[in-house]
């Protein structure tokens, strides 16, 4: 299958170049940028030198219908809105791997993302996937909404709980902490490395724009509350830890609760569920497609206290995105993701 990436310059776009470079299925057709055209990929990024010989092309949308089989957007929030539509109508499967067509309601999402919403037709349309929660097959879907990074730790932590109706309404918080890959390239005051190094510091207070996408996804489970979701920077390149807090409902016990994650995600490759007292850290599954997940139960409080972590550039971004053509295009949901975590 050949494959298009817009943004290729980009974290993102780079984490899929690595993926699917080594593709059973898929091959690099095609990468597209809106402002470096007639460059040599590795005049960008100098670790593609000699392995992907590939130049940045105008984004033409009639071009890449006939060019690709399979476009893949990370470009920045907006950009998506109005390019994915043309190449829908081209023709194009699109995975789109922005938030500007995750949040089907058009008024949260302007007042999250402070910026207008997409197309009400195209937002319909998009099929918001993170696989190991989908209730039905995306086989031959034609447009893919990709999920946050922070939303995939933090719902694939909290799920088989909430799905099992065992969390008492208006007890979730969420504590998330991510590293500055996840900010992109753009240049700013606050990611440089005197402002970081050393340092951790709180951000979004509150107002963090994943927030409607976790509770969108919440309400599915008819877990109706909204919940408390704090962010925080620290000093590390990739990677993201969210801590969830709430209050069990019923007569638990720690074992119960762990045989529930257990057998919630018997049969999903890629989220691993630690031993009883067992708690991951974001080096364990750094540049993998992994979701590990820890839990403890305190018996005094009530409270479940659950620690999920991902790559914010793999399960947050490329590797879920590819993971998701695999089912979009009814191959093997693993394949060209088998890699182990890189340690240490």
């Amino acid at each position: 299958m050949r494959v298009g990436i817009v943004g290729a310059t980009g974290y993102g776009g780079a984490e899929l170049l690595r993926i699917i470079h080594s593709h059973p299925h898929f091959e690099i057709s095609s990468l597209y940028t809106s402002s470096q055209q007639g460059k040599d990929i590795h005049k960008h990024y100098a670790h593609l030198t000699g392995i992907i010989p590939s130049t940045l092309e105008e984004i033409n949308p009639i071009k890449m219908a006939q060019d690709t089989d399979v476009v893949f957007l990370a470009v920045p929030t907006g950009v998506a809105s109005q390019l994915a539509p043309e190449l829908l109508s081209a023709g194009c499967i699109v995975i789109d791997l922005t938030g500007d067509f995750r949040i089907k309601n058009t008024e949260d999402y302007e007042f999250w993302y402070k910026r207008k919403a997409a197309s009400k037709e195209w937002i319909d349309k998009a099929v918001y996937s993170l696989p190991e929660l989908n209730d039905s097959s995306i086989e031959g879907s034609q447009f893919i909404s990709n999920p946050g990074c922070y939303p995939t730790a933090t719902l694939l932590g909290i799920a088989p709980l909430a799905k099992a109706k065992m969390l008492k309404e208006g007890s979730v918080i969420v504590d998330a902490k991510s590293g500055v890959s996840g900010a992109g390239q753009t240049i700013s005051l606050g990611n440089i490395y005197s402002e970081l190094n050393e340092n951790l510091k709180i951000y979004k207070v509150n107002h963090h724009q994943h927030i409607p996408e976790i509770e969108q996804m919440l309400k599915q489970f008819d877990y109706n509350s909204p919940i408390t979701f704090q962010t925080h920077l620290v000093p590390m390149t990739r990677g993201i830890m969210s801590t969830i807090y709430g209050t069990a409902e019923g007569n638990l016990t720690e074992e119960e609760i762990w045989q529930l994650y257990k057998d919630f995600y018997t049969d999903k490759p890629f989220v691993r569920v630690r031993d009883i007292g067992v708690f991951p850290a974001t080096k364990e599954v750094t540049a993998s497609n992994y979701c590990d997940i820890g839990i403890s139960f305190d018996e005094r409080t009530g409270r479940v206290t659950i620690v999920s972590v991902i790559d914010n550039l793999m399960k947050g971004a490329a590797g879920q995105a590819v993971q998701n053509a695999n089912l979009v295009f009814g191959f093997e949901e693993t394949a060209g993701l088998k890699f182990s975590p890189v340690y240490p």
